[in-house]
């Protein structure tokens, strides 16, 4: 269900910039282990929300990039939103201070939910890639940084 739900995202033409869905092995291997969620109702998955590593080096050891994927039929009912409130307080149990996620300008809800939850936006990272069909898309950067974690 998680990857439908992923492939309806990618559908979207404005989600990711990946093109095929990843097998599970692929998709394990980037995410951390940590603070992957589901969103169920009656044993079906409504939406997901992991954290991906933004770095290799130590010194980035506290941020992560966010991915939150809602089922096309459970959009704008609040699930993302449960989902972010709850990866955020799941990043900070797991001492995290940055969260991050970047964000095709077309977007709309995404860009909504992530200032709902306290993301601020950073700025345009422009041209910094291109979709299969290979259209450059530009990319919306935002953060969230704790407010109990990484403030010493």
């Amino acid at each position: 269900q998680v990857v439908k739900i992923y492939g309806e995202g990618m559908a979207t033409g404005f989600a990711t910039f990946e093109s095929e869905l990843p097998d599970y092995e692929k998709w394990d291997s980037s995410h951390i282990n940590e603070c992957r969620l589901v969103a169920e109702k009656d044993s079906s998955v409504l939406g997901w929300a992991a954290l991906s590593t933004v770095s290799g080096r130590c010194v980035y050891g506290g941020g992560a990039e966010v991915s939150v994927y809602i089922s096309g039929t459970h959009r704008g009912i609040g699930v993302g939103r449960a989902l972010m409130l709850r990866l955020v307080s799941e990043s900070e149990n797991q001492g995290f201070w940055t969260l991050q996620s970047g964000i095709f300008p077309e977007n709309k809800a995404s860009i909504k939910l992530h200032e709902n939850v306290g993301f601020r936006f950073l700025g345009r990272r422009e041209r910094v890639g291109k979709t299969v069909a290979g259209i450059w898309k530009d990319n919306l950067l935002f953060e969230r940084r704790s407010t109990i974690v990484g403030n010493d």
